[in-house]
């Protein structure tokens, strides 16, 4: 793209005409970053219509209606580069891949219009995603507070980098709203919480959560990746930044490693700069592949929904299913999910077997339409058991302090018909 082309399409160095340093208390952010031909959609438009059009760059070169492959690792330098390098804005003008590239934008102008968010940041991964927003918004000789039951990479990094880089964690019960106010401290920074937990799904009390963040001048960083932006948003429930193992969910077809961020530009500024100095670039093709993903978000998560719902009812009435974890039942002990939640609870459930875990291997033996694999969150069925894969390393105390309990199946429900899902659930429990 030559500078001409450049300045035609739409990307400009200056936030405003008469900032020209960066702490100058004029210069204001916008949203983005954005170029004049990534489309955008009315905020009031329906989900499905944001996740389709929202972000996608119509090139006008070529005319392609769906966002070109800019697969290069360095732009022409100009008159708009070296501005954007003056004025500190080299987030806002291609420059260079690992700073941003057109094909990175569109990704995350869409996950931005999904979240209601000013700002986004596409990742090489969930947990590039986690680790640039905890590094960013936190500083040495701060306090973090996060679940016993975070994703085992989230609680990785907070038990073992987080105290070498100078920052003190907490862990708690993130469905008590008491031990969470008690560990508030008056260095604590930062919140740091899941929407819902894997693999019992437990779902924290989002609203207090964020009013007590507020009252203490802490942020609050919300995983929302078990559901999805169809299903919860975080930033109207009060959270600042929502972040995502984009793997999951919002590319869907299990063929991309990425991470999301967004929320204000202010904050995803900082978290931008934060990858930026990690490395964790998400390559053109790849954004290509989750922008392609993201279009299908809507129709995906509602055959989840509906799929896991109808699962987790048949489990609860089966005689070999001792206890099924699932907000869809009766049972459920988190009821305010109910009212934050838009259109389900996506695709996971969790159950425990009568006969512990000799007859959850069994099951897992004689399933034909799930993979046995990890992961989430694609249109195939998974399942796994948390005793062999993400908890195997704790012991049988320290997993029955977490409520791992002999027995417990992790069910990730693909996009099935749910009638051939339900019939090769009931072979496989007749088998045991």
């Amino acid at each position: 793209m030559s500078a001409q082309d450049r300045t035609a399409a739409g990307f400009r160095a200056g936030l405003h005409d008469d900032a020209t340093w960066l702490n100058d208390l004029r210069r204001r952010r916008t949203a983005g970053p954005r170029s004049a031909h990534n489309r955008r959609v009315d905020p009031a438009a329906g989900l499905s219509t944001v996740a389709v059009h929202g972000g996608t760059y119509e090139d006008p070169v070529t005319g392609a209606v769906g966002t070109p492959i800019f697969q290069t690792s360095t732009f022409l330098l100009d008159e708009l580069s070296y501005t954007a390098f003056a004025q500190g804005a080299t987030r806002d003008v291609p420059i260079y891949t690992r700073y941003g590239n057109p094909s990175q934008w569109s990704v995350q102008e869409k996950a931005a219009a999904l979240e209601g968010a000013e700002s986004a940041v596409v990742t090489s991964s969930g947990m590039s995603a986690i680790a640039a927003t905890v590094y960013a918004l936190t500083n040495s000789g701060s306090h973090i507070i996060t679940a016993h039951d975070v994703y085992g990479g989230t609680y990785n990094l907070m038990r073992e980098d987080m105290p070498s880089a100078g920052r003190e964690v907490t862990f708690v019960d993130p469905t008590e709203l008491t031990a969470i106010a008690d560990a508030i401290r008056p260095e604590t920074q930062l919140l740091f919480f899941e929407g819902l937990t894997n693999p019992l799904l437990k779902a924290p009390p989002l609203r207090a959560i964020a009013r007590l963040a507020r009252a203490n001048d802490a942020l609050l960083v919300v995983d929302g990746t078990l559901l999805s932006p169809v299903n919860l948003k975080p930033l109207n429930l009060g959270a600042d930044i929502v972040v995502h193992s984009a793997t999951k969910y919002l590319n869907g077809h299990s063929d991309v490693t990425a991470g999301i961020v967004a929320g204000s530009r202010k904050f995803t500024d900082r978290i931008w700069a934060q990858a930026l100095r990690f490395g964790g670039t998400l390559e053109p093709l790849a954004c290509f592949l989750l922008e392609r993903g993201l279009k299908t978000l809507q129709v995906r998560m509602r055959a989840h929904n509906e799929n896991a719902t109808a699962l987790a009812a048949f489990l609860d009435a089966h005689e070999k299913v001792t206890t099924v974890h699932h907000p869809s039942l009766a049972q459920y002990p988190y009821g305010h999910l109910r009212d934050d939640v838009l259109l389900g609870y996506g695709g996971m459930v969790s159950f425990e077997l009568a006969g512990g875990d000799e007859a959850s291997l069994k099951f897992m033996d004689a399933v034909r339409v799930p993979y046995p694999a990890t992961s989430l969150g694609g249109v195939e069925s998974l399942v796994s058991l948390p005793v062999n894969t993400s908890h195997c390393s704790l012991t049988n105390a320290q997993r029955a302090r977490a409520g791992i309990n002999p027995g417990l199946v992790r069910y990730s429900v693909g996009i099935e018909d749910i009638a051939d899902i339900i019939a090769d659930t009931r072979q496989a429990l007749e088998r045991i």
